[in-house]
């Protein structure tokens, strides 16, 4: 099985991975098997879930899916059970479900005379409905898998906590407020989770990602003919290092590092950006 390229060894440890049917968490998932750790990858969808299991039982790791949606306490309580059964106690808690959705989305970056009455989707067009699925999804469904979860982890030294937060979290981006704030919320839920449980042998902290080009994405990003979009043009010129990130690779790293119980052992509370220079570019 393919190692990693940080000496993080995970071997006994019990994973669980929330979204971990998409592109990021499937990835973080995979990153964790290969360090040696038994993951649980919870979803909504899973069937996309089970798909990213097998394959990193294919590569030699211990996997298995669940059918979770974050939202619902009672089923994350069922699910942290099953996985219990299962696996053992759960010692790394990576909470990566979460999104945007276009009915908390200005269709335009700044606000102007007419949008109100016009066929633009302004800031005063957003639905009420909408925001609430953006936050909850983000914030609620990192809640409530850790009150689920982390009830596993108290009192058992080397446990932790590891949120996804996301450069938003810093400087909001334009048209998107909803899952900005959401983001800001788990940044700073993470440095109370730090706090809280910072007695009973658990550490909290979160990665921050900047711009990354996936599959996911890759139609915000670029034209059909493969040309970089307008946002695209934006993104790069304010991020230092002109570049997108390789979610590949350049966030396990990050995820490593954090869950490294000896290389991180005094981290605890801190949101870490992943972002080729963004947050510390001015413009100028």
């Amino acid at each position: 099985m393919e190692r990693n390229v940080i000496n993080t060894d995970l071997s006994g440890k019990v994973a669980v991975v929330t979204g971990a049917g998409g592109v990021l968490c499937s990835a973080f998932a995979k990153v964790l098997a290969r360090a040696g750790a038994k993951v649980a990858l919870l979803d909504l969808n899973f069937d996309s879930a089970n798909k990213f299991a097998e394959e990193i039982v294919e590569e030699g790791g211990v996997a298995k899916a669940y059918a979770c949606n974050v939202l619902d306490k009672d089923i994350c309580y069922s699910v942290a059970d099953q996985v219990l059964q299962d696996f053992g106690p759960c010692d790394i808690l990576l909470n990566g479900a979460g999104g945007n959705n276009p009915r908390a989305t200005t269709d335009k970056e700044y606000y102007e005379l007419g949008d109100l009455d016009g066929d633009t989707k302004s800031f005063f067009d957003l639905e009420k409905s909408g925001v609430e699925f953006v936050f909850n999804l983000n914030f609620i469904g990192t809640l409530i898998p850790t009150q689920a979860f982390a009830r596993q982890m108290v009192g058992r030294p080397g446990c932790n906590i590891l949120n996804i937060s996301s450069m938003n979290a810093y400087t909001p981006l334009t048209k998107i407020p909803a899952y900005s704030g959401a983001k800001a919320a788990i940044s700073n839920f993470t440095a109370w989770l730090a706090v809280h449980f910072s007695h009973v042998g658990i550490r909290c902290n979160a990665i921050a990602p900047g711009f990354f080009s996936t599959k996911q994405n890759a139609a915000l990003l670029f034209n059909p003919d493969g040309s970089p979009t307008a946002r695209t043009g934006k993104i790069l010129a304010a991020t230092p290092m002109g570049r997108f990130g390789d979610s590949e690779k350049e966030l396990a790293g990050a995820v490593l590092f954090l869950l490294n119980n000896d290389a991180a052992s005094f981290i605890t509370g801190v949101t870490l950006p992943i972002d080729g220079g963004f947050s510390a570019y001015s413009g100028v």
